[in-house]
């Protein structure tokens, strides 16, 4: 079996790989975040998480009500979209102090989804997944007021850090609805 065959077939090495590159990616935009290449690196982020995402759709509709949890899933980020700008833009509160906690929860849950590759504890996963959709949801009020309070002023840097909350909340609220209420054929 050639090497790219190892890396497609195996869930942990394509995991690994898929990071890094996700990682490697964000700190490019940062790097470029004044140009074109910038939006150019930013568009090949938004296709690569596009494509991890696949399977996983792939998944969901090959279940009786697939599409609905798709739908589902689609309806819940889009309103916790909507209720953490309405949020960021009506109060008065400041959330700039929580993004070191923030960064250091993801780290921790990436960690433990790290962990939970090789544990296989199912409560485990869905206990990730539903944190992730605490502390993403949390990151795209903070992002949201970065942007509208003049804290963001880079579009292309502005556009990640929303893309990354939104795509966070979207795979992991369908990967609970999957665990919770998915119907096999």
């Amino acid at each position: 079996m050639a090497t790219g065959g190892i890396i497609t077939q195996h869930p942990i090495i394509s995991t690994f790989v898929m990071l890094g590159a996700v990682v490697g990616l964000q700190f490019a935009i940062a790097a470029k975040r004044n140009s074109g290449l910038g939006v150019v690196l930013l568009l090949g982020m938004t296709f690569l998480l596009g494509w991890w995402l696949g399977p996983l759709l792939s998944v969901a509709l090959a279940l009786g009500n697939g599409p609905q949890l798709v739908g589902y899933a689609a309806l819940g980020t889009g309103a916790i979209f909507f209720i953490m700008a309405g949020i960021a833009t009506t109060t008065k509160r400041d959330y700039s102090f929580m993004g070191k906690f923030l960064f250091v929860g993801m780290i921790v849950l990436l960690i433990a989804m790290i962990a939970n590759m090789f544990l296989q504890i199912p409560a485990l996963a869905l206990t990730i997944s539903t944190l992730v959709i605490v502390v993403f949801s949390l990151f795209l009020l903070y992002d949201l007021q970065r942007i509208i309070r003049g804290g963001e002023t880079n579009y292309i840097m502005a556009t990640t850090g929303v893309y990354m909350s939104l795509f966070n909340i979207f795979a992991n609220l369908l990967h609970l609805l999957l665990a919770l209420g998915g119907e096999r054929d």
